[in-house]
């Protein structure tokens, strides 16, 4: 196992910041640590590189407790958001500078160096100095350094924030090329569901320093398991509803929707609808219908908005479907829910029958 956190614990004051925490991360995989700000992902890879100390719980790098282990002992690479470059060092010298502490050989400083400049593609840079470099470039200059003495593990706390997007697409297309072929065990952090889905091979959602789920990019967009994993990974519709004996209302229509024996349970309930899952049609079939009030084009999609009485919905659709139907605001049109997930709300409350009845869509 390349690393192994266990029930970690930590408190600032009165605030929790992470709260009876546990997860593994197998021997040369890249996980991502995602979750909103506060969710405890940056105190956790604190944690693990030494920079913390946890109230509570355990860590184990590579089979080894490392919880006590000072800082310099652990093996750790660490990749700051803004990059911590030595702004009086050359690139060839900052990519070094770890490897001169350990006062390594100068041959292999040098050759191992040459292989990082190769390995991040910055050949023929390595004399400039930071000022000389983009941000992306000076990121990469910073994920060397971390990588020149071969550590165990490597941690990245949202290396790509402080750039912008386009350039945050093209570093973290090219991280996952390069976790490939150098396959050390890292950890990722990040709020960005979108850059968590296309580098990770399992994701850790994380909210109000608890782990929500844990699971492959496919799982957790697909199969999320509970409505906080449902409505922060990815785009969701949010529908407020009762559920009784397998239907669901929500608005003055009735939405037929079959619940699974386990969760057909009466009481208050949210049902969650991706865009993509909401199929049109230009009859309504005797199901349900909306109209559409608003269209936007988005490059690769269009983006629909319906009314659906009185509830919202975001549908998208792909462009040659669009053009084959023809949408227009205005238009009436059948609405269909390919999948969907159904979350029971927090139980007592009553909040959303409430609000149900003071719309008149329940007596």
């Amino acid at each position: 196992m390349g690393i192994a956190v266990q029930n970690l614990s930590k408190r600032f004051g009165d605030y929790v910041a992470v709260d009876d925490v546990s997860f593994e991360v197998e021997q040369g995989r890249l996980v991502a640590l995602l979750g909103p700000s506060g969710s405890g992902k940056s105190t956790i890879l604190r944690i693990i590189a030494g920079l913390e100390e946890p109230d509570g719980g355990a860590v184990y790098l590579t089979g080894e407790e490392a919880t006590r282990l000072p800082t310099q002992k652990r093996n750790v690479g660490f990749v700051f958001q803004h990059y911590a470059l030595f702004r009086h060092m050359t690139v060839r010298r900052n990519i070094a500078f770890g490897l001169e502490v350990q006062k390594r050989p100068k041959d292999e400083i040098r050759q191992r160096v040459d292989e990082l400049l190769r390995l991040v593609k910055l050949e023929g840079y390595g004399d400039r100095y930071p000022s000389q470099l983009s941000g992306g470039q000076r990121q990469r200059v910073a994920l060397a350094r971390a990588l020149a003495p071969k550590p165990r593990v490597l941690l990245l706390d949202e290396p790509f924030g402080a750039l912008d997007a386009k350039v945050r697409q093209n570093l973290a297309a090219w991280l996952r090329d390069l976790h490939h072929e150098v396959q050390v065990t890292s950890i990722f952090v990040t709020h960005d569901q979108e850059e968590a889905i296309e580098i990770s091979d399992r994701i850790v959602v994380l909210n109000r320093g608890r782990v929500e789920q844990i699971g492959r990019p496919e799982e957790i967009y697909d199969r999320p398991r509970t409505k906080f994993v449902a409505s922060f990974i990815g785009h969701a519709n949010v529908i407020e509803a009762l559920a009784q004996g397998g239907r669901v209302t929500a608005g003055p229509q009735a939405l037929e929707l079959p619940l699974a024996e386990s969760t057909a349970r009466s009481g208050e309930a949210v049902v969650l609808v991706r865009p993509e899952d909401i199929l049109l049609s230009r009859t309504p079939n005797g199901g349900l219908q909306g109209q559409i009030v608003g269209v936007r084009y988005r490059g690769d999609v269009y983006e629909l908005t319906l009314e659906m009485g009185g509830i919202p919905l975001r549908v998208v659709e792909e462009k040659d479907r669009f053009a084959q139907e023809g949408w227009n605001l205005g238009q009436e049109v059948g609405v269909q829910f390919s999948r969907y997930k159904y979350f029971h709300a927090e139980e007592g409350h009553g909040a959303i029958r409430e609000r149900l009845r003071s719309l008149g869509y329940i007596e």
